[in-house]
């Protein structure tokens, strides 16, 4: 430990540490704008600028390592004055359309400006040629809104190993973007909106089709039913106030029937039927031969990843569509015919935690009715919006449950939203198929929990030895499915989330300043969640949801079939890297 004062406070700290982690074990918060734990400290914004004694000039707090016997000051006039300025400076340069801006109220820059009482036009700088990139179907890019703090390049070329955008130019020319100018389209961007969750602007965004939600609402000759992935329920709630980790699942469920959804059904259905078809797929692989390891196939990030950068590893992903997927081709095959209602009549909405969702809905073979599976998908955030701009009071809801027969999970359809809840949940359905005795299938699978990067687990089931693997971030998928290429590592069956912790940090959740990021576990606290639905759910097991039992019975026939295929499942193909 490294004994320091912070401001006059004696302090104590690991050694290692910087003035910015130092800070905040007395309370003090330093602001940044460009610093991310793990992932970003470049010391390029000097927002977070301090006072050492002995030092020459200002430094920057999250690069600059404490030593025994500093003294440190936080908020000196000098120190205040350079921010100020600093702010200024940015602004200078920067489209101040904040009252339209969709981040305006959740924008870090903003937030800095009204606590620095900055004066927005203390300098007046060339103003930018407003470029926009709105090629891709999950995301928009303004550079007139872009700060260089590089937050956005770092995650995705660090946390996700992608690196489709960076800084072109030099100078005051200096623009984030893709290489030669190319649309982000024309990249292979897997739409897996981490840039657009770790922006402190409105410079990244993803594509809002509120309005498409809205005008199949008000059309009188469409039912809309709308389905909510479980991740949602565990963030949605801090967009009103909540704290992160708290179950909004019944006010989101009054939310959407006041939007004027006919049907308000939980993607959690979908997610056992998943486990059904998924399990199945397993079994039959192991039994009879199949290609081995088997990957799950539910984050659509990771499929385009895999097709984009592993093509050799597209005959072990599971042929089960995800989720959504699954939802809406049942939507427009058996509930349609329920309904007596034609498949193009049904507009079939989903909220979900992942811009790459978006992308999904527009894939090849997710078509059973000869019509998209999903028509419309939206983020958490673009709930959220959705919800404030109706005048809905989110917080004086009553907790109310979706309709039926589609909105039915189970606890282990829920656990899907965090790293290793897929293997969790196909786990327990398939050692109880292979062990036929219910009473003695273990329920919770603790060893594939957690938000490790990699984690590693060996059952046996039934005299058979089963290998299997977690992994969540596309940079901890490279290194397993290259470990798995050399021969170092095998596996009977892997998951692979391409957000780091799974959906609940997806791209689409709602935003937390990087203050909350560099120092909380967002995606443990919302797992939580996930994991006491799960707890308190009476149904633990997919195979035991009532309503997927009843599907089967009278439409499926049982899982792996040949009517589940045309309807549940899909196939991939090898793309090329760029257009």
């Amino acid at each position: 430990m490294v004994n320091i004062k912070i401001n006059g406070i004696a302090c104590s700290a690991p050694e290692g540490s910087t003035i910015l982690e130092a800070a905040r074990l007395v309370g003090i918060r330093i602001p940044t704008l460009c610093y991310l734990k793990d992932i970003n400290a470049i010391g390029a914004c000097r927002i977070c600028v301090v006072e050492v004694k002995g030092a020459r000039s200002l430094v920057a707090a999250c690069v600059y390592p404490i030593s025994e016997g500093m003294e440190i000051q936080t908020n000196t006039p000098k120190i205040v004055k350079s921010r100020r300025t600093t702010l200024e400076l940015v602004l200078s340069n920067h489209r101040k359309d904040c009252l339209s801006c969709v981040r305006s109220g959740s924008c870090e820059l903003q937030a800095l400006c009204n606590e620095y009482g900055v004066n927005e036009y203390a300098y007046e700088g060339e103003n930018p040629v407003i470029v926009v990139d709105d090629s891709s179907l999950h995301m928009v890019r303004d550079n007139s809104k872009c700060i260089l703090c590089r937050r956005c390049t770092a995650v995705c070329a660090k946390t996700q190993v992608i690196g489709v955008i960076g800084a072109n130019d030099r100078g005051f020319a200096t623009q984030i973007g893709s290489a030669f100018d190319m649309p982000l389209s024309e990249t292979a961007c897997v739409s897996c909106g981490q840039c657009t969750a770790v922006c402190p602007t409105g410079a990244l965004t993803e594509k809002d089709d509120t309005q498409k939600v809205l005008d199949a609402i008000a059309d009188p000759d469409k039912f809309v039913v709308v389905q909510a992935a479980p991740a949602v329920r565990a963030s949605l709630g801090e967009a009103f106030g909540y704290p992160i980790g708290t179950n909004v699942e019944g006010k989101m469920i009054a939310a959407l029937r006041r939007l004027g959804f006919d049907k308000v059904f939980d993607t959690n259905f979908s997610a056992d039927l998943t486990i059904m078809e998924e399990s199945a797929e397993f079994l039959d692989r192991m039994n009879n031969g199949g290609v081995l390891p088997m990957i799950t196939s539910c984050s659509p990030g990771w499929i385009r990843y895999c097709e984009n950068y592993f093509p050799e590893f597209i005959p072990n992903l599971s042929t089960c569509k995800s989720p959504q997927q699954m939802f809406g081709a049942i939507v427009k095959t058996y509930y349609a015919q329920k309904l007596g209602k034609k498949p193009e009549d049904i507009v079939s909405v989903s909220v979900m935690p992942c811009t790459a969702k978006k992308f999904e809905i527009n894939r090849e073979d997710e078509n059973a009715a000869g019509v998209p599976d999903l028509d419309i998908s939206i983020t958490t955030r673009e709930l959220a919006r959705l919800i404030k701009k109706s005048g809905i009071m989110f917080t004086d809801l009553p907790d109310e449950v979706c309709d039926s027969p589609l909105g039915t999970g189970s606890g282990a359809g829920v656990i899907f939203g965090a790293t290793g809840g897929v293997m969790e949940a196909a786990l327990r359905t398939a050692v109880w198929t292979l062990t036929g005795k219910p009473d003695s299938t273990p329920i919770e699978f603790t060893e594939v929990r957690g938000t490790e990067g990699l984690k590693e687990a060996t059952y046996n089931v039934a005299g058979t030895e089963v290998k299997v693997a977690v992994v969540s971030g596309l940079a901890q998928a490279k290194k397993l499915l290259k470990r798995i290429k050399s021969g170092e590592a095998n596996y009977q069956f892997i998951e692979i989330m391409g957000c780091p912790g799974g959906c609940v940090n997806g791209g689409g959740q709602i935003i937390q300043p990087a203050y909350v990021r560099n120092f909380m576990d967002i995606g443990k606290e919302r797992a939580k969640v996930l994991y006491g639905i799960d707890k308190a759910n009476a149904l633990r097991f997919s195979h035991e949801n009532p309503d997927v039992k009843a599907l089967y019975d009278e439409f499926l026939g049982e899982p792996n079939s040949h009517k589940a295929h045309e309807v549940l499942h899909t196939s991939y193909k090898a793309q090329k890297l760029y257009k």
